[in-house]
């Protein structure tokens, strides 16, 4: 698999290191990322975290932006910025700095979130209640998309309107 999917709690040591689940670990190899890239997340009190493809994407939309324009100045601070790198140890954790943890609201335990070309670092608690949001917006859409389609379709010949 070369993409981050499921979600997975995991606690913080003593020493303040979390464990990258070992599916996570697996993708980050196979992009060959040394180490962990993290940002704060546009979106979310969470983190946006990954290798090359999510540098990759930055960089995609960085391209599409004019040079020296105030919107690639402010997405460049955003997301390289206000970035870090964090060094992955043998056994596969990672210590948060504490702006990090404090942007995000974490103390005791991380919730790590797949996203296909990138993962999230949330407080568990976050999570639960952004992704309980999340499925009833995906309801609200599935709801208006197949009213669109309804709306759309072809009548049957010989219906009546």
């Amino acid at each position: 698999m070369d993409r981050f999917v499921s979600h997975i709690t995991n606690r913080l040591d003593a020493k303040g290191r979390v464990s990258i689940p070992a599916s996570f670990r697996g993708v980050l190899a196979r992009d060959g990322f040394e180490g962990l890239y993290v940002h704060p997340s546009l979106e979310a009190e969470a983190l946006d975290c990954g290798g090359h493809g999510l540098l990759r994407e930055i960089d995609g939309l960085l391209e599409t932006l004019s040079p020296y324009s105030e919107e690639r100045d402010a997405f460049s601070t955003a997301l390289l910025g206000a970035s870090e790198v964090l060094k992955v140890d043998p056994e596969g954790r990672v210590i948060l700095t504490e702006r990090l943890k404090a942007y995000a609201g974490i103390t005791e335990e991380v919730t790590f979130v797949g996203q296909g070309q990138k993962f999230q670092i949330w407080e568990p608690s976050r999570f639960r209640a952004h992704l309980e949001e999340a499925r009833n917006r995906v309801r609200d859409l599935r709801k208006q998309l197949s009213a669109r389609h309804a709306a759309s379709a072809p009548h049957p010949r010989g219906a009546r309107e």
